[in-house]
C-alpha cells in the first residue's frame, strides 16, 4: 500500500486494448462511420489554420520572439497569412527585437523593419516585397520612421511565452526566480509543451507528455494510484509538480491537462530557481501553466472515446470583457468514465477549473480555481522483487490485472492567486498565495515477484491520507543599467507548509497468484473497520533568493547568478498513535545557480551552467549498534554541471547538451550513520522541435546516460549501474500535413528504451523495448464552424514490455490504446 515519504511501495496500473476484445469491433465501426461521414459531408480546410488571411488594415495580436530578422519576418508572414518576398542578402546578419501587440499588416511590417534601412512594399497580388528603404521613409539618422500605434498590455511574469514555429512548443518557459526566459537565452535544457500538442495527442495527464521527451520516462504504470516520472535518471514525484511556478498546489497523485496551457519541463535540480520541492525531487521540474482567456472568444466542445469503452466530454470556454478587455475568464469542465482494457478495471475522472485574470498597464492579477476527482476500480500495482529472484520472468500480457482487486479514490481542491504591480517602468512587485486540499483513500496490495515462473505474493491494505498545503511567493524584480551592462534583478521569498495525516489498516487477507493466469479477486470488505487518520508528517520550507542576469555586448553575452537560502523544518509522527517520532527536523542550506549564454549569432547560442538541488536529510536509526542514533543529517545537495549549444533555424530549434548530475545518499559505515553514497549520472542529450520542411513537424530527441554508483558503503556496489536508468532513450514524433487533401494530418511516434538494471547488484535486468504510436486528424467545417477529428493509437503493435522505477519496482507497459475524439468551436 503506497504512501509518500515512507519505505512502503507505490504501486502502478495500466490501460489499453486487445484487438480481439468484442468492444474493439464496435470502436472500429464507429471510427469507420466517422471517416465516411467526413469524406461525404464536410468541406475540408487546411489543418494549419481555420481562419482567413488577415486583411491589410485589420489588427491582429502578434507575439513574435526576438531573433534574426529573417525569422521574425517569416513568423509574421505565417501568422498574418500573407506572401512576403525577401532577398536574403538584404536581411543577412540583421536582428529583430520581436513584436508584441496588435497591429495591422502594414504597421506590423514597419515595426519589424524599424532601424534596418528596409521597407515593405505591397504588390499587386496582395503580398509584400522587402526592399531598401527610399529617402522619403528614412530620417537623417538612417532609421525607418516607426509610425505605429501599439494596443497591447505588458506581459505578465507568469504569462506563457509565444509559441514556436509549428505550435508544438513554446519559445520560452518560466525559469523560477529568473522569470519567463526565451529558450535561446536560458542556460539550461528546457522544453515547454503547448496546449496544441496536448490536444492533438489527446493527452490526459503528464504521463502522455513523458512520451515526447527523450530524458523523461514514466516510473509507474499509467493507471496506477500515482503517476511519477524519472528525469535524467532521477525520480520526480507527481506531488512535486509546480502550478504556475509554485510547488504543492497541483493534484497530488495525477495532474490532468484539460485546464493547462503549457507543460514546462526543466531538466536538472532547481532548488536555486524554484526553491526546494516538498518531496525532495531533484531530477527536474514539471511546471504546469494554466489556461488564460485570449482576445478572441472561445467555446470548444469535445467528445471522445478511449478503448475499451471509456467515454468522455470536455468543454473549454473563455473570453474577455470590460474596458479594453481588462477582465478574462477561462472555464474548463471534463468528465470521462467507463471500462479500460485492463481485465476488470474501470475508471472515472472529473475536472472543473476556472481561470480569472485582470490586466492593466501597471497591475496584473489572476485567480485559478481547480477541482479534480478520480476513482479507479481494480488498481493495477507494480511489483517488488523478492531477494531470492534469480532473473526477471518474461513479461505477461499487458491487459493482465494483478492482483486484480481494490480501488483508489481521491479528491483535490486547489486555488492560486497571483498579482504584480509595476511600481515604475523599471521595478515590479509580485506576490502569490495558494492552497490545496487532498482527501484520498485506497484498498490495494503490494505484489512481490517470487520466481521466474511468475508467482507473486500480495498483502491487502486500506489506506487513507488527507494532505493540506499552503504555498506563498513574493518579491521584487527590477531592470537597470550600470554603464554598458544591463541588469535584470530579482529578490524573492517563498514559504510552503504541508501537513499529512495517515490511516493504515493492514489486516486484509494476503494471497498468492501468478502473472500468467490473470486471476481476479473480490475486493475485501472494509465494513465496520475503524481506520482513523492521525498526524504523519509536517513540512515547512522557507527560502530567500537573490538573482541577477547581466547583459553584455549588446545582449550577446548573458550571465546569470543567484543564491537561495533554504530552511527546512519538519516533524514525523507514528501514524498508529499520532505521537512525534524523533526530534523535529530543522536544517538550512545555501544553493547557488550560475549560468552563461553566449550568442555567436542570434540563431546560435553556447551555454554553460552550474546549479544545486536540495533533498531532506535522513535521520539515523535508533540503534545501539551505531554511535549517532537519532542524528538528523543536513539537507543533501545534488549538483548539476551542464554545457550545451542551441541552434534556432527559424523553423526548427535544436539543443545539444552534456551534463553531470550527482546526488548523495546515506548509509551505515562501520558504526556511523552518514552520507557515504553517491549516484552520478553523466549524459548527452539532443532535442529537436519545429517545422523541418513546410507541412512536416518533428518533436523529440535522444539521450545517453551513464548512471553509476560512484560512492557506496559496500565496495561490491561501487561502480555498478544505477537502478532503473537505461543508458539509451529516444523519442521521435512527426506530423505531416497531407498536401493533396487539405485538412488531413498524419502523425507517428517511436519511443525506445534500452535494457535496464533493476537491482543494485546488477544481476536482474529487463530487456529494451520499442513502442510505436500513430494517429490521424482532420480539420473541417460544419455550417461554418471549425471541427477537428482526432484518432490516436498508443502502442500500435501492442508490444508487451516492462517498465522500471528507480526504487527497483517493475510495472507492465500500456497496452494498445485507441483514442478518438471530435471537437467543435461554437
Amino acid at each position: 500500500m503506497p504512501t509518500r515519504n515512507t519505505d512502503l511501495p507505490v504501486n502502478p496500473c495500466v490501460t489499453g486494448i486487445c484487438c480481439s476484445h468484442p468492444a474493439s469491433a464496435l470502436l472500429r465501426q464507429i471510427m469507420l462511420l466517422a471517416c465516411l461521414s467526413m469524406a461525404a459531408a464536410f468541406v475540408p480546410v487546411r489543418a494549419q489554420s481555420t481562419t482567413a488571411p488577415v486583411q491589410p488594415q485589420a489588427s491582429l495580436r502578434y507575439d513574435i520572439p526576438a531573433g534574426t530578422l529573417d525569422q521574425a519576418l517569416n513568423h509574421f508572414a505565417a501568422d498574418a497569412g500573407i506572401t512576403l518576398s525577401i532577398d536574403g542578402a538584404l536581411t543577412a546578419d540583421k536582428h529583430s527585437s520581436g513584436l508584441s501587440g496588435s497591429y495591422s499588416v502594414p504597421d506590423g511590417l514597419k515595426a519589424l523593419l524599424a532601424g534596418t534601412g528596409l521597407e515593405a512594399v505591397a504588390t499587386l497580388d496582395s503580398g509584400y516585397v522587402i526592399r531598401p528603404a527610399t529617402a522619403a521613409t528614412i530620417t537623417t539618422s538612417g532609421t525607418v520612421l516607426p509610425t505605429v500605434t501599439v494596443a497591447g498590455h505588458r506581459a505578465a511574469i507568469d504569462e506563457a511565452p509565444p509559441l514556436y514555429k509549428g505550435g508544438q512548443v513554446g519559445s520560452g518557459a518560466r525559469m523560477g526566480v529568473l522569470g519567463n526566459t526565451a529558450v535561446m537565452d536560458t542556460p539550461f535544457s528546457v522544453t515547454s509543451y503547448s496546449a496544441q500538442v496536448i490536444e492533438n495527442n489527446q493527452a490526459r495527464s503528464v504521463a502522455d507528455i513523458a512520451a515526447m521527451d527523450p530524458s523523461v520516462r514514466m516510473s509507474s504504470a499509467r493507471s496506477n494510484i500515482n503517476e511519477d516520472l524519472t528525469m535524467r535518471g532521477f525520480a520526480v514525484s507527481s506531488a512535486d509538480f509546480a502550478l504556475n511556478g509554485l510547488f504543492g498546489l497541483t493534484p497530488y497523485w495525477r495532474a490532468p491537462l484539460e485546464s493547462i496551457e503549457r507543460v514546462e519541463v526543466i531538466k536538472g535540480p532547481s532548488a536555486a530557481l524554484f526553491g526546494m520541492a516538498p518531496g525532495s525531487s531533484v531530477g527536474g521540474v514539471i511546471n504546469l501553466v494554466p489556461k488564460r482567456a485570449g482576445d478572441a472568444p472561445l467555446m470548444r466542445i469535445t467528445a471522445g472515446i478511449t478503448s475499451n469503452s471509456l467515454f468522455g466530454g470536455h468543454a473549454d470556454i473563455g473570453g474577455r470583457f470590460g474596458p479594453d478587455n481588462v477582465f478574462g475568464a477561462r472555464l474548463n469542465v471534463m468528465h470521462r468514465g467507463g471500462n479500460t482494457t485492463i481485465d476488470g478495471q474501470s475508471t472515472y475522472q472529473s475536472l472543473g477549473s476556472l481561470g480569472l485574470d485582470f490586466r492593466q498597464r501597471s497591475l496584473r492579477a489572476s485567480l485559478d480555481l481547480l477541482w479534480q476527482q478520480e476513482r479507479i476500480n481494480n488498481v493495477v500495482r507494480q511489483f517488488q522483487l523478492s531477494p531470492g529472484l534469480t532473473a526477471v520472468p518474461r513479461v505477461p500480457d499487458n491487459t493482465t490485472a494483478y492482483p486484480g482487486f481494490g480501488w483508489t479514490d481521491g479528491r483535490n481542491i486547489s486555488w492560486l492567486f497571483k498579482a504584480e504591480y509595476d511600481i515604475s517602468q523599471a521595478v515590479t512587485a509580485y506576490a502569490s498565495y495558494g492552497m490545496r486540499k487532498l482527501n484520498w483513500g485506497a484498498i490495494a496490495a503490494n505484489p512481490v515477484l517470487l520466481n521466474t515462473a511468475g508467482d507473486y505474493s500480495y498483502a491487502g491494505g486500506w489506506q487513507r491520507m488527507p494532505v493540506r498545503t499552503q504555498s506563498l511567493e513574493a518579491g521584487v524584480r527590477s531592470v537597470f543599467a550600470t554603464g554598458p551592462v544591463s541588469h535584470s534583478t530579482a529578490l524573492g521569498f517563498t514559504w510552503l507548509d504541508q501537513s499529512q495525516e495517515l490511516g493504515f489498516y493492514t489486516g486484509l487477507p494476503p494471497g498468492i497468484s501468478n502473472l500468467y493466469t490473470g486471476q481476479l479477486f473480490s475486493t475485501p470488505s472494509i465494513a465496520g473497520i475503524n481506520n482513523p487518520t492521525r498526524p504523519y508528517l509536517d513540512t515547512q520550507l522557507t527560502s530567500v533568493v537573490l538573482a541577477d542576469t547581466m547583459s553584455f555586448l549588446n545582449e550577446r553575452l548573458l550571465a546569470s547568478f543567484g543564491l537561495r537560502y533554504q530552511k527546512v523544518e519538519g516533524q514525523s509522527y507514528n501514524f498508529a498513535t499520532g505521537v512525534a517520532s524523533g526530534p523535529r527536523y530543522d536544517k538550512s542550506a545555501i544553493t547557488p545557480v550560475v549560468g552563461i549564454v553566449f550568442k555567436l549569432r542570434p540563431s546560435l547560442s553556447l551555454y554553460a551552467s552550474y546549479i544545486e538541488g536540495l533533498s531532506k536529510g535522513d535521520t539515523a536509526p535508533i540503534s545501539a549498534a551505531i554511535t549517532n542514533p537519532g542524528e538528523i543529517l543536513s539537507p543533501y545537495k545534488s549538483k548539476q554541471k551542464e554545457i550545451g549549444v542551441k541552434f534556432d533555424q527559424g523553423n526548427f530549434m535544436t539543443t545539444l547538451s552534456l551534463f553531470e548530475l550527482t546526488r548523495p545518499s546515506a548509509g551505515i559505515s562501520g558504526t556511523t550513520f552518514g552520507v557515504f553514497g553517491e549516484q552520478r549520472n553523466r549524459g548527452v542529450e539532443a532535442t529537436i522541435a519545429g517545422e523541418v520542411v513546410r507541412g512536416v513537424r518533428v518533436l523529440g530527441g535522444a539521450s545517453y546516460i551513464d548512471a553509476v554508483l560512484s560512492k557506496s558503503v559496500s565496495a561490491m556496489l561501487k561502480g555498478n549501474k544505477a537502478i532503473g536508468v537505461p543508458e539509451w532513450q529516444a523519442n521521435l514524433g512527426a506530423e505531416w500535413d497531407v498536401g493533396f487533401l487539405p485538412g488531413l494530418t498524419l502523425t507517428g511516434r517511436m519511443v525506445y528504451t534500452a535494457k535496464t538494471f533493476v537491482d543494485a547488484t546488477n544481476t536482474l535486468k529487463i530487456p529494451d523495448w520499442v513502442r510505436v504510436d500513430a494517429g490521424v486528424r482532420y480539420a473541417a467545417r460544419i455550417v461554418s464552424r471549425p471541427v477537428m477529428f482526432r484518432l490516436n493509437v498508443e502502442n500500435l503493435l501492442d508490444k508487451d514490455y516492462f517498465g522500471a522505477a528507480t526504487a527497483g519496482y517493475l510495472f507492465i507497459g500500456t497496452p494498445r490504446t485507441i483514442n478518438f475524439s471530435a471537437s467543435i468551436d461554437l
